[in-house]
């Protein structure tokens, strides 16, 4: 008589940090075209507040959803490196920094956007409608450094998006092949 493997268990913290994931993917790409698009209006458009405004609450939850995401990161880290240490080779160091840059622009975008925001006028920032804090003073001359930090940490964060893609690109073909293949069973059915 053989014993049955034991189930793997569905809310592991492993596909909660993953989840998370793939979430933030979807609203980071929702601000960077977002915000490419906030930056070539020319003029008055009907919905420009619109826009601003979604594109401020997704960068709110996305700061929030980062606290939720490092708390589970380290939670992954805790029962990983507690048992063994990491085997440190070059790509071990490639990949932890590429991670910790990565970590620390999904941080610096939307702060420096907070920042924009807070130094045009007070109480510029809510959260799908409900006002959220200002962090920053109102001031002429940091509603320019703010600008330039917000565009620069944006492209810079946009091409390291493109480096973790390519470093990832098993990942992303066998994530592919299974999308592909829900679109074919959904078509069928």
């Amino acid at each position: 008589m053989s014993s049955a493997a034991p189930k793997p268990r569905l809310n592991s913290v492993f596909k909660q940090l993953m989840s998370i994931h793939w979430w933030m993917a979807m609203c980071y790409l929702l601000l960077l075209l977002s915000g490419q698009i906030m930056a070539e209006l020319q003029g008055e458009v009907s919905f420009r507040e619109l826009l601003f405004a979604a594109h401020k609450s997704v960068g709110v939850l996305v700061l929030l959803l980062l606290g939720w995401r490092v708390y589970l990161l380290l939670r992954v880290w805790g029962r990983k490196y507690s048992k063994h240490l990491p085997k440190f080779t070059k790509n071990w160091y490639f990949t932890t920094a590429l991670h910790t840059v990565l970590y620390l622009m999904m941080f610096a975008v939307p702060l420096s956007g907070y920042w924009l925001s807070n130094a045009y006028h007070a109480n510029n920032i809510s959260f799908f409608g409900l006002p959220m804090p200002d962090l920053f003073p109102v001031s002429s001359e940091a509603a320019a450094q703010a600008g330039a930090a917000h565009s620069q940490t944006s492209k810079a964060f946009a091409i390291l998006i493109c480096v973790h893609f390519i470093c990832q690109y098993k990942v992303v073909k066998a994530n592919w092949r299974r999308l592909s293949a829900w679109v074919i069973k959904l078509r069928k059915n």
